[in-house]
């Protein structure tokens, strides 16, 4: 395990995911790639904060976090061990890219936010003629794996950039008051579109990974259509049947 932290940048916004969240979630990708099976006991506590760089009071609040999720059991005097829970939901659940060897902590970087009149190539989705689109640069431990773009319908609300965090979904849930519950992707290749940067894919490259996805919140209706390029050599896309 090779943990890529965030780095403070002085935002105070309840979006922003905390450091202790950030560890869990690391945790619990590196449990969905296979790193730690069922019954696997995590390293000891002091030697975890060190990997993390953190203290061991943050650490605990981490795994605190990951046994109310059923993902791990604390044994007294034994340690932390692995328990396998099919329904758990992570911040980053339905989040599909993985590096090469799984897991890798997911972040992003805004490259635009504005509200637009939604195009005709788009697939039907929400209930107005207008959304919000987000552009954004898409890391996994610090190395750039992708370029998406959502759009949010205008009547499930309004994205404010200065409070966007890394993660969109649980902006939408804390602060539009929804959650993403089920969504499909479609997944085939394409061209990397203009905006995104040039050196994002090899020289020698020509198509990327593409995952079209289509989301729904609490309504019968999709609020959402995102469309992501990944580079296939950094990045694969894993979806776990269990």
């Amino acid at each position: 395990m090779v943990p890529q932290l965030l780095q403070s940048d002085g935002r105070t916004s309840s979006t922003l995911i905390p450091l202790y969240l950030q560890i869990s979630e690391s945790i619990s990708r590196e449990i969905a790639a296979g790193r730690f099976n069922e019954g696997d006991r995590l390293p000891p506590e002091r030697e975890l904060a060190r990997q993390f760089n953190t203290t061991v009071r943050t650490l605990r609040k981490a795994l605190a976090a990951l046994q109310q999720q059923g993902m791990i059991e604390s044994v007294h005097g034994s340690g932390n061990y692995v328990r396998a829970n099919d329904q758990a939901r992570s911040i980053y659940s339905m989040f599909r890219l993985e590096l090469p060897q799984g897991g890798g902590l997911p972040t992003a970087t805004v490259i635009d936010i504005k509200e637009l009149k939604k195009a005709s190539s788009l697939p039907s989705f929400g209930q107005s003629d207008r959304a919000t689109r987000v552009r954004r640069l898409r890391c996994l431990d610090k190395i750039e794996v992708a370029v998406e773009e959502i759009w949010l319908d205008k009547k499930a609300g309004s994205i404010q950039p200065a409070e966007l965090g890394d993660s969109l979904y649980r902006y939408y849930q804390m602060r539009l008051g929804f959650w993403i519950t089920k969504a499909e992707d479609r997944v085939s290749v394409a061209t990397l579109p203009g905006w995104a940067p040039s050196d994002l894919l090899d020289k020698n490259s020509v198509a990327c990974g593409f995952v079209e996805r289509l989301s729904w919140a609490q309504g019968k209706q999709p609020v959402e259509y995102s469309r992501t390029w990944f580079n296939p050599q950094k990045a694969r896309y894993v979806q776990r049947l269990k």
